[in-house]
C-alpha cells in the first residue's frame, strides 16, 4: 500500500512540474498547413496534388514520427542560430560544405542544419518530378512541407527552444499547438494567395529563418510579461490525451497570449501556407514543368504499413512519458 501511494504522489508530482510534451507545430498545424497549400496551387499541378490531398495531408507528420527510430532526424528541424551568429546572420556560410568546415558535423548536428536540410529536399523534390516518380514527389511535397512550415517557428531558430532558459517550460507547444488549435480554423484567414516561383532558393530559405530567429525574443518576452499577470493555478489546465492526464495551458491565457502576439501565429502559418506552395511550384517549374495528369493519385504508402504504424506507437508512446 504504500508503495503504491509512493508512486502515486510521485505521478501527481511529475503532472504539476511538467507541462503537456508537444512537437513541431502540432499535427493539426502540419496536416493544415500540407492541405491549404494545395489550393495555392496552378490546375496543372492539381491534377496530382488535389485527389492526393489526405495523403500529403497525414504524411505531413511523418519527419516528427521517424524522430524516434531515425537519429538524424531531430537536428533537421531546428537551428540554434543564435549560438552561430547575432542578427542579420550573415557570417553564417550557406552552403553546406562552408557551414562543416567552420563548425563541424558534430557541432551542426547539436545546433541543427534545418535551411541546409531544406536546401536538399528543394533538389530531391526536383529531381523526383524530373524522373516523373509519383511515390516520391507525394513522399517529399509532404515532408518538404513540415521542414518549412517548422521553419516559420521562431522558436525553431532559437536555443531557448522550449523556454528551458528562462524558466518558460512549456512555451514551445503553447505559441505552436495550442493557439493553432483552440484558434486557427475560428479566427485565422487561411488565404495565401496563388503559388508564387522562387527565383534564388536559397535567399527564400535564409529569410524565412533569419526572420524567425529575430522574432524568438518576442515570443519569449511576451510570454513572460503576460505570466506575471496569470497565477500558475489560472494559467493551466489538465486534459486526457490518450489515458493520460496532461498539464496543458488554460483557453484564458492562450487566448491572452495569442492576442499580446498581435496575430504573430496567424501571419506565420498564413506565410507556411504560402512558402510550402511556392516551393513545391518551384520544384515543379525547375523540373521543366512535367505533365503530373498521367500519373494518378496517391494509392500505396510510400513505406511499409507496418513500418509506419510502429512509428505511429513509439511517437504515442513517448509522448505520453
Amino acid at each position: 500500500m504504500f508503495v503504491q501511494l509512493r508512486y502515486y504522489c510521485i505521478a501527481v508530482i511529475v503532472l504539476l512540474i511538467i507541462p503537456a510534451i508537444t512537437y513541431p507545430w502540432g499535427f493539426f498545424a502540419h496536416e493544415r498547413i500540407n492541405r491549404l497549400a494545395v489550393y495555392c496551387l496552378p490546375p496543372e499541378m492539381m491534377v496530382l496534388y488535389k485527389p492526393s490531398i489526405e495523403y500529403i495531408s497525414k504524411h505531413a507528420t511523418d519527419p516528427d514520427k521517424r524522430r524516434y527510430a531515425v537519429a538524424a532526424e531531430g537536428a533537421r528541424h531546428f537551428i540554434d542560430i543564435d549560438l552561430l551568429d547575432a542578427p542579420p546572420y550573415k557570417n553564417i556560410p550557406r552552403l553546406w560544405k562552408d557551414a562543416v568546415e567552420k563548425y563541424s558535423m558534430d557541432s551542426l548536428n547539436q545546433m541543427g542544419i534545418l535551411p541546409w536540410h531544406l536546401g536538399k529536399m528543394l533538389a530531391l523534390l526536383t529531381n523526383a518530378f524530373k524522373e516523373k516518380d509519383k511515390e516520391k514527389i507525394l513522399r517529399l511535397s509532404a515532408e518538404l512541407g513540415h521542414y518549412l512550415a517548422d521553419a516559420h517557428v521562431p522558436l525553431h531558430a532559437c536555443s531557448n527552444h522550449n523556454g528551458q532558459l528562462t524558466n518558460q517550460h512549456g512555451i514551445h507547444g503553447l505559441w505552436e499547438s495550442s493557439i493553432p488549435e483552440q484558434l486557427a480554423d475560428q479566427q485565422f484567414d487561411y488565404w495565401a494567395g496563388k503559388a508564387s516561383y522562387i527565383a534564388r532558393t536559397d535567399n527564400f530559405i535564409w529569410e524565412i529563418i533569419s526572420l524567425s530567429g529575430r522574432e524568438a525574443d518576442t515570443v519569449l518576452s511576451l510570454e513572460k510579461q503576460l505570466s506575471q499577470e496569470f497565477p500558475p493555478a489560472t494559467r493551466f489546465a489538465y486534459e486526457n490525451r490518450n489515458g493520460k492526464l496532461i498539464r496543458t495551458y488554460a483557453n484564458a491565457y492562450t487566448n491572452s497570449y495569442s492576442k499580446l502576439l498581435n496575430g504573430m501565429v496567424e501571419r506565420k502559418m498564413k506565410n507556411a501556407i504560402a512558402a510550402v506552395a511556392a516551393a513545391w511550384y518551384t520544384c515543379w517549374v525547375n523540373a521543366g514543368q512535367p505533365s503530373l495528369s498521367l500519373l494518378g493519385s496517391a494509392t500505396a504508402e510510400t513505406e511499409p504499413v507496418q513500418q509506419l504504424d510502429l512509428l505511429q506507437q513509439r511517437w504515442m508512446e513517448d509522448r505520453c512519458r
